[in-house]
């Protein structure tokens, strides 16, 4: 646009007008960020025309949207959301045609149009400019007033002028900011390459890059979900959001449209408005926070589907194959990631098993020859039944294991399980007991966790097969806590007590002694009444820190 040096004017007109241009310069080259140089742009710009409100407009990657990127009167909520399509309105018009539009009644043209959610209907007068630089219109800018006014051809030369020098500033802020987005991206891609060649968990990997990929698209809304293959439904495993609520949801892939064309396409998906597409699985959400556009890309490891990396934005955004791009990167490398991930575990699980069948066979074999040179008048049934007893109460151990993980078992849940087993096989027919379970958790390693489990279980036979002799009912207490020193356990009963008060040689009680002394580093106490007797075994805090070999 060819911009005339204005006519003739008042000297002191003139010389105000000069220095809010020069006032306006000398703030502009201290500005570097888009959103800094717009709002200052924004503000000077209606103190120096005197108008109501002044609103800039920046033309989009496709060429012909114009956003509402700054405005001192207009609603701060349609900052950013705001559009017109290049020639819509008068201010669509001024940027199509290179030229400049003034207007007193401005509603009252046919050219003008309502920008929805701006709450601009009481302004009346308009004065437009395109936004040029380097011969290239990049968007518009307008004034407005309360008041019916006239713009003269000064107001009009003067708000160009503003208009060039907004431009070029605007320009290198634009450049500016792509810089900086580049450098974040880069940046950005370099963490995640760490993040997912480091020695962290898959689950505090994947938050970490969920967390990135927000922060890069700029995104508040960003999730990644997972396949399961046995379930057919796709698990959310990180987001980054101010609903945890809804994430804590599954999401059955069949019932969402958009998910099951990128899982089936193997490609990304963009959308503009997703308000408007039907099946989507995130429309609770979308409602809440006020989201608009999507964008949806597959994690694939060897042409196989993984899972889906998804970012939404609070306004309308058309992503542009660069940030389609980035963001199929870091999936990209999430996916390999997580599949390397899963193999090393594999493999973990792999020599967790085979340790785990080792010692429990070393164990049992172990029980069998102790019991094999006890000279105990027991026929083969009953050391049969005792042997297999033993061995369930290893088995508890490990089904607690296959059901929370391969890693910490807790000892209360298995001693409930203990008791349950001896209930049912262990017995007299003509003896009624009642055995409980009480107190705090114990959390402890696989292999701990077996020997404690070992303990309980023949210190409840024991209870149950000599402290009630001639009774027919009674009572017997497994009781877990903590105190100062470590772990406690006991195992107590309200029977006849120990003869002497001091537990007789049995092949039970050396099981007892040699798996607390050596096996958990404990130690063991017997107190008896005629009320009754109870067994202590203190563990220290530190069997929780045993490693499985």
């Amino acid at each position: 646009m060819t911009v005339k040096i204005p006519g003739p004017i008042r000297d002191q007109q003139l010389t105000r007008a000069m220095a809010s241009l020069r006032e306006i310069a000398q703030a502009l080259s201290a500005a570097w960020d888009l959103d800094t140089t717009l709002d200052l742009i924004a503000r000077r710009t209606a103190l120096v025309m005197q108008v109501d409100s002044c609103s800039i407009y920046l033309i989009e990657a496709d060429g012909d949207t114009l956003r509402l990127r700054a405005s001192t009167k207009l609603s701060k909520h349609a900052v950013g959301r705001g559009m017109l399509h290049m020639g819509e309105g008068l201010t669509g018009w001024s940027a199509q045609h290179d030229q400049a539009v003034a207007v007193r009644d401005a509603q009252a043209d046919p050219r003008f149009k309502f920008v929805p959610g701006t709450r601009e209907r009481g302004l009346r007068s308009l004065l437009a400019v395109p936004l040029v630089t380097k011969n290239r219109v990049i968007g518009a800018m307008n004034v407005q007033t309360f008041e019916l006014h006239d713009f003269s051809a000064d107001d009009v030369e003067l708000l160009a002028l503003i208009g060039d020098l907004a431009a070029g500033a605007l320009d290198r802020a634009i450049l500016y900011d792509k810089m900086n987005r580049q450098i974040v991206e880069l940046t950005t891609l370099a963490k995640v390459s760490e993040a997912v060649t480091s020695p962290l968990y898959l689950d505090d990997m994947l938050d970490l890059v969920v967390e990135m990929a927000a922060k890069v698209m700029g995104a508040p809304v960003c999730s990644l979900r997972l396949l399961d293959d046995a379930r057919g439904e796709l698990v959310v495993h990180s987001a980054r959001d101010t609903q945890p609520a809804y994430w804590s949801k599954s999401t059955v892939a069949g019932d969402d449209t958009l998910t099951e064309r990128v899982i089936r396409d193997k490609k990304p998906v963009a959308i503009y408005d997703i308000r408007s597409e039907p099946n989507t699985s995130a429309s609770e959400l979308i409602r809440k926070e006020q989201l608009v556009s999507m964008l949806s890309v597959p994690l694939s490891v060897r042409e196989r589907v993984i899972g889906v990396l998804n970012c939404y934005t609070g306004q309308p955004h058309n992503f542009s194959p660069e940030q389609i791009a980035l963001f199929s990167t870091l999936a990209n490398q999430t996916a390999l990631a997580i599949e390397n991930a899963r193999l090393v575990t594999n493999a973990a699980v792999v020599r967790e098993m085979h340790h785990r069948i080792k010692n429990n066979l070393q164990t049992v074999a172990m029980l069998l020859r102790m019991q094999a040179s006890d000279g105990a008048a027991l026929t083969a049934q009953d050391v049969l039944h005792i042997s297999v007893n033993r061995i369930l109460s290893i088995a508890a151990v490990h089904e607690i294991l296959s059901e929370e993980g391969f890693r910490l078992v807790d000892v209360k849940d298995v001693a409930e399980r203990i008791a349950s087993l001896v209930a049912q096989n262990m017995l007299r027919p003509d003896l009624r007991i009642n055995i409980q379970v009480e107190g705090e958790a114990i959390v402890l390693p696989s292999k701990p966790a077996t020997s404690l489990a070992l303990v309980i279980n023949e210190l409840l036979q024991n209870a149950i097969e000599h402290a009630f002799v001639g009774r027919e009912h009674g009572r017997v207490c497994i009781s877990l806590g903590h105190n100062q020193h470590g772990f406690v356990v006991e195992v107590s009963d309200d029977g006849v007590g120990l003869p002497n008060g001091r537990p007789s040689s049995s092949l039970g009680l050396e099981i007892v002694e040699t798996l607390v002394r050596e096996d958990l580093r404990g130690k063991l106490d017997f107190r008896s009444s005629p009320d009754g007797t109870q067994v202590i075994v203190n563990l220290p805090h530190t069997l929780a820190e045993i490693s499985n070999p």
